[in-house]
Order: structure tokens, then sequence, then C-alpha cells
């Protein structure tokens, strides 16, 4: 229990080095939540400083969930020995800590992002086998509908389904995957009042069915 606790607490600490500041600070003092939509997450990082910049957010988002979920979860503490049921629920701990600093960073003033890429590193940390019908549902949704947040969403409820019936997660991943589902739409709330307002951007390149709507 208390490598449990140890454990959490750092991937807490772990996913309060959001990469957007940490990056932005590097080149130069950006605080990306002062532009674009005001979140510190990859898809402002796209959009309001580029490719280059938005690869090295996601790589240290995602990285910090599969380090979390992963190598910190299974990692021994001197003087601590953990039975298999509490190394399967450090797991869990460790998962849900890593995106809960993500969105709430200490670091950074409790202001963070909305936690998808960190989500989907902790899930490819954990179980990789979960990744891939969040990831399906994430890239239809975002496909058809071109809402990234919708897709963010959807995605994150496709894990928490797919936690569900699968009997080789383990129970303690359940857990895990319904509260990161309902945090992940919390953070999104005003990506959902943007869309029901009419006012949600989409994105373009990944809108198929926009993209047959303009051609003639």
């Amino acid at each position: 229990m208390i490598a449990l606790i140890l454990k959490a607490a750092l991937a807490y600490l772990l996913g309060s080095v959001v990469g957007s500041l940490l990056v932005g600070r590097l080149r130069g003092g950006v605080d990306i939540r002062r532009l674009g939509s005001g979140n510190a997450g990859g898809t402002n990082a796209l959009r309001t400083q580029g490719k280059a910049f938005a690869f090295w957010v996601m790589l240290i988002d995602i990285g910090k969930g599969v380090l979390a979920a992963g190598p910190l979860a299974a990692a021994a503490l001197p003087g601590l020995a953990a039975t298999p049921q509490w190394r399967a629920w450090t797991v869990a701990a460790c998962g849900v800590a890593v995106i809960l600093g993500h969105v709430y960073p200490v670091w950074y003033g409790f202001k963070g992002g909305k936690g998808v890429a960190t989500l989907i590193g902790a899930v490819l940390g954990a179980s990789p086998a979960l990744l891939l019908p969040m990831l399906a549902v994430w890239l239809m949704t975002a496909v058809l509908s071109g809402y990234v947040g919708l897709a963010s969403m959807l995605g994150a409820l496709a894990f928490a389904a797919a936690a569900a019936v699968d009997r080789h997660a383990g129970r303690p991943l359940l857990p895990f995957a319904l509260f990161s589902a309902v945090l992940i739409v919390f953070t999104h709330r005003s990506n959902i009042a943007r869309m029901l307002a009419g006012t949600e951007p989409r994105a373009r390149r990944l809108w198929l069915l926009g993209a047959r709507a303009r051609s003639p």
C-alpha cells in the first residue's frame, strides 16, 4: 500500500511536466495557454506553433504516460515488497495520477491540458491491447465528424468499454478506464458547448465527409 501511494505521487509529479509548457519555455517562453483555444495540449500546439513543436509536445505527454503506468508502476522500491494484487492496482493508480498531473500540474498553477495524449501513453504502458479500440474509435470519429474533441471523448469511452469486456485486462484497469473516460469528458466540456453552439472548429485534413462535401 505504501509503495502504491509513493508511486502514484511520483506519477502525479511526472504528469505535471506538461509537454507544451516545457517546450514553450525552452523555445523562448511561449505559453500556449494564452494562444488559440488556451489549452496546453497537442492540438492547440499544432494549430498555434506548428508540427515540430507539436511533435515534441506529444512525445513528452505520451511518453510520461508510458513511463508512469509501465516502468514506474513495475519498479521495485527498496524495503517495500508488493504482492501481485497490489502491483496491478499500482498500475491503475499510476495511470490515474499521471493524467491528473497533466490536467492539474503542480508546476504550472494546476492549469494543464485535457489529458488525452497522456491517457494514450498510460494505456500503452498498462495494457497495449486496449489501445487499439480507443485509437480506432478516435480515428473513425475524427474522419466522419472532423471534431478532434468528440473523437477524444468517444475514444476514452471506447477504452472504458474495452476494459469492461476484456477478461485479460485485470479488474484494477476497469476503474482506471472509467475514471479516465469521465475525466476526459469533463476536460472537454468547453468543446461540447462549442459543438452545441455550432462554433467548434473541425480538423479539415481529417474530415473525410467535409472533403467530399467541398469536392465538385
